[in-house]
């Protein structure tokens, strides 16, 4: 089975800068099949503000060959030792919704431990550009349930111009999640999700949409001065 990685990283703003024009993530590295390059946003903050697009914060989602793959990048790569400096997440795939090019969907689908085990979801969308103020319309609301849900452990967005977004997120339970995408949570005004789909399924925002769906098997690294988001994963 192939494996995904989710990575956040502070990186000099120089870089960063640098980083908003070419992917530094050479495409024909051994052992990698896809990588989205992003920069972090705060899920639910204003559209102009300094915490919408977090210049210096990186996120990467990445599906590699197998895990050796992986540490070889980590270890021999620039790029690589540079998140060695943050935070990442090891996934198995469990169930995709939609379709996005570059990623190989594997056939073979983990299973969570435990009914009570945590598990990651992460969406990419290429957008249509004059379709991106109703998404805002409709998104925000979305951002802020996620972001404020009892059930999340760590959420956030990432963007890459001109037209990639992206969310992330990891929940306590997999119950808890699926409650939130229908509209079944305690949360106040419980249906915001729900209804972003019914109207994206009225006229698509996207040129390509996916949600996907993963077990975390290992968890390496601090961010933001924390370690260890999910409790059931061994310390790394």
């Amino acid at each position: 089975m192939t494996l995904f990685s989710y990575h956040l990283v502070s990186i000099p703003f120089s870089m960063a800068i640098k980083g908003l024009f070419l992917n530094p993530i050479d495409k024909n590295t051994k052992g990698l099949i896809h990588a989205e390059y992003m920069t972090a946003m705060t899920l639910g903050s204003p559209i102009i503000s300094t915490s919408r697009f977090l210049i210096k914060q990186v996120a990467i989602f990445a599906q590699w060959e197998n895990e050796e793959a992986l540490e070889e990048y980590l270890n021999k790569e620039k790029i690589g030792k540079l998140l060695l400096n943050g935070w990442h997440v090891r996934l198995e795939f469990m169930r995709e919704w939609g379709k996005i090019g570059g990623f190989k969907i594997p056939e073979q689908k983990a299973k969570l431990a435990t009914s009570a085990s945590s598990v990651v979801a992460v969406t990419i969308a290429r957008m249509k550009p004059l379709a991106v103020p109703r998404f805002l319309h409709w998104g925000r609301p979305v951002e802020k349930l996620v972001r404020d849900h009892e059930g999340t452990l760590l959420s956030l967005a990432s963007v890459r111009f001109p037209n990639t977004v992206s969310t992330f997120s990891i929940w306590k339970t997999e119950e808890e999640m699926t409650n939130m995408v229908h509209g079944h949570s305690t949360m106040p005004k419980p249906k915001r999700h729900a209804n972003a789909m019914k109207e994206r399924e009225r006229k698509d925002f996207h040129f390509e949409f996916t949600t996907l769906r993963f077990k975390p098997i290992s968890e390496f690294g601090s961010w933001k001065g924390k370690e260890n988001y999910i409790p059931d994963l061994k310390k790394n």
